[in-house]
């Protein structure tokens, strides 16, 4: 039985103090064991959340990292940085990031291997438009995200990785997959693991779905059978997230 993971993409918002007024605040609200916690900050706010977050089932994670241990590459943060700093998980390949900077299903597939050699548990974002999903190609397009994504992974580490499905159109919009569409999708990324790797790695793989997920649409989702939790964008900055992570 796959164990839900429930995380939040805090985007471009918190200021370090507000990040552990945040904290606090969400702590006692999502006290559920049942599931594994995830808080994904800016980069200046991953060290005080850590701290605010130490006693609790919260875990830390990052919202992108670079391919590279260290160098000349101004602006970015490395894998390291973030290993040292305490954090298990980070996002990777958000459409966000592919849109706005430019990131391209190859360099998602060199932080995904960096991030394995690293000991990083990656969250790997894949999504249609809604033109794509009009033009009927939903399927194929992710299939080819998840394919490059993979390269160079193994069998053992792709197991322990999370991949979270977010139709680009539902992402901020209010707009929700419908349930059955959710499950459609998710189970077709199980189904394109099992081609990759095998049965095995596919059974234990968790896969999220994301966009516009809130307390009411979470308990459906998260009954689904491929849906393993959420990547939960504005509704993790608010109380509500203890809804979400309390689904049942």
């Amino acid at each position: 039985m796959r164990k839900k993971i429930i995380a939040g993409n805090w985007k471009m918002n918190m200021t370090p103090s507000q990040a552990v007024e945040l904290v606090n605040t969400l702590k006692p609200l999502v006290a559920n064991e049942e599931v594994d916690v995830v808080f994904c900050v800016p980069a200046i706010d991953i060290i005080p959340a850590i701290e605010a977050a130490k006693g609790s089932n919260i875990q830390i994670g990052a919202e992108n990292m670079y391919f590279k241990d260290n160098g000349a590459f101004t602006g970015e943060i490395s894998p390291d940085m973030l290993v040292d700093a305490g954090v298990k998980y980070v996002i990777i390949g958000h459409s966000e990031r592919r849109e706005y900077f430019a990131e391209t299903d190859e360099t998602v597939n060199l932080k995904v291997v960096k991030a394995f050699e690293k000991g990083l548990t990656p969250i790997i974002c894949c999504g249609e438009s809604l033109i794509q999903r009009e033009q009927g190609v939903t399927m194929d397009w992710i299939r080819m995200q998840i394919k490059i994504a993979f390269q160079n992974v193994t069998a053992e580490q792709a197991a322990t990785a999370v991949i979270a499905y977010e139709p680009i159109w539902a992402i901020g919009t209010g707009k929700v997959a419908t349930t059955e569409q959710a499950q459609e999708v998710c189970s077709g990324i199980r189904a394109c693991i099992a081609e990759i790797y095998d049965e095995a790695t596919a059974a234990a793989i968790r896969i999220q779905y994301g966009g516009s997920v809130s307390a009411a649409s979470a308990p459906e989702l998260f009954a689904q059978a491929d849906i393993d939790g959420g990547l939960v964008g504005g509704a993790s900055l608010k109380p509500d997230f203890g809804k979400i992570v309390n689904y049942k």
